[in-house]
């Protein structure tokens, strides 16, 4: 049984994975020595690309961040919530919550990962209060809905490259969401992984005596109870009247934005779950205490994101990302590229777990092989989307935002996680090779 095969995987990664502020401040110390043996650059040239690099990702920290923030809000909203706490209604037995927490991480990854990841934690949570099941692979069934986020409508690499100005369109031109997102290939990929996925997380389920269950006391769902108005500033705070002014014009304007042909990228996402969050919590102070909670699972965002800058920067400048993806495309035919960008992006993606940051790093090795070899530089876009992806399951990075609700570390959920990483890498190495 897959349960008794994921023990020592779990076993593992509790002993040996480390807090992922940790895994970062290990990951620059290897880039480092990696820039420095393997690319022959001296240490004072390492430091240097390193700080001039900590701060180049700041404006898309900050997209990243408001991704979470907006994201959390709208998923905390009454109306999320009502849904939510119905849906977890449904499940009965163990197998069942499992099962179904799985699947609405994935649909809501899908639509957009920050949206997905606190879906998932807190449908996870609506869960556990009506069902008993071991919680951490409760938790690690929620974040591994997450595997399919770069397939889906809040891509940054599909997105990136269907939006006019992109940094590579001089090379590729603009490359609509029709030949990635919504193409054959990449659709049948989300489809396999929305059955084996779920299929995956339920047949690891151990048995009821090594389960571990979690107290009441964490499964609190931080109902808001409304509070007497006393002062005139409370009125405007809690004013229906000033959210829905502000709310519904938001809403306004991204209809007219899509309507005069705009398309989706990361601003209009995050512009979109604002709004429709400030309309759903009605006031602007439960808006504001939403905030307050959205802002704590932001704070490995806010500290880790500039190391990553830091260590993108060495690998960049330091010749080390070209290294390692020339090292795969040289093996490479016009058939296998899309495979073997998946894999290399996936080794990438350890070192820099940035989806728009990575196809800064790869694209410029990729977009020129694909068109020497003849590839299909669509597929190719999405196939390092895909490794990003991928790897995410074992890169604890992603999950702290569902770890923060779950109120759990990295350890609890990751062996189980890899599980999911060796199987799913199978099924979308067939997806991008054989559809």
């Amino acid at each position: 049984m897959l349960n008794t095969i994921a023990k020592p995987f779990v076993r593992l990664v509790e002993r040996y994975l480390p807090d992922p502020y940790i895994f970062v401040l290990i990951l620059t110390l290897v880039a480092f020595a990696a820039a420095m043996l393997v690319e022959g650059n001296s240490p004072h040239a390492v430091m240097v690309m390193w700080g001039d690099g900590f701060w180049g990702l700041l404006t898309f920290s900050m997209q990243m961040l408001l991704v979470l923030v907006t994201g959390f809000m709208l998923a905390s909203t009454p109306l999320v919530k009502g849904i939510l706490n119905r849906l977890a209604s449904l499940a009965r037995t163990p197998g069942q919550a499992i099962l179904l927490v799985t699947y609405v991480a994935l649909a809501a990854s899908w639509i957009n990962w920050g949206f997905g990841l606190v879906v998932g934690g807190l449908f996870a949570k609506a869960l556990a209060r009506q069902v008993r099941v071991h919680y951490p692979l409760l938790i690690a069934a929620a974040y591994s809905g997450f595997i399919v986020w770069h397939g889906g409508l809040a891509g940054s690499i599909p997105l990136t490259i269907a939006t006019e100005g992109h940094f590579t369109q001089e090379q590729i031109g603009i490359i609509g969401t029709g030949q990635t997102i919504f193409s054959f290939f990449n659709l049948a990929i989300v489809v396999m992984l929305f059955i084996a996925v779920p299929l995956v997380n339920r047949w690891m389920l151990p048995p009821e005596e090594d389960s571990h269950y979690v107290d009441a006391e964490t499964l609190k769902d931080g109902t808001e109870v409304d509070v007497a108005v006393t002062r005139p500033a409370e009125h405007l705070e809690n004013s229906r009247i000033l959210a829905w002014l502000i709310g519904f014009s938001g809403i306004a304007y991204a209809i007219n934005y899509f309507a005069g042909g705009g398309g989706l990228n990361l601003n209009i996402v995050n512009f979109m779950f604002l709004f429709l969050a400030i309309v759903l919590h009605q006031t602007p102070r439960r808006m504001l205490n939403s905030l307050q909670e959205a802002i704590k699972g932001g704070a490995g965002i806010v500290i880790q994101f500039p190391f990553y800058a830091g260590i993108m920067a060495v690998m960049t400048q330091s010749g080390l990302a070209a290294t390692i993806s020339n090292g795969f495309v040289s093996i490479a035919s016009a058939d296998s590229l899309p495979f073997w960008s998946f894999i290399s992006a996936g080794v990438v993606n350890i070192f820099v777990p940035s989806g728009g940051g990575q196809w800064a790093v790869q694209a410029p090795v990729m977009i020129p092989a694909a068109q020497e070899l003849g590839a299909d530089l669509p597929r190719v876009a999405m196939a390092v989307g895909w490794g990003d992806a991928w790897t995410n399951l074992l890169q604890p990075f992603w999950a702290l935002p569902v770890l923060a609700i779950a109120g759990l570390k990295a350890k609890d959920i990751m062996g189980f996680c890899l599980v999911q990483l060796i199987i799913t890498g199978a099924l979308i190495s067939i997806g991008l090779t054989w559809f």
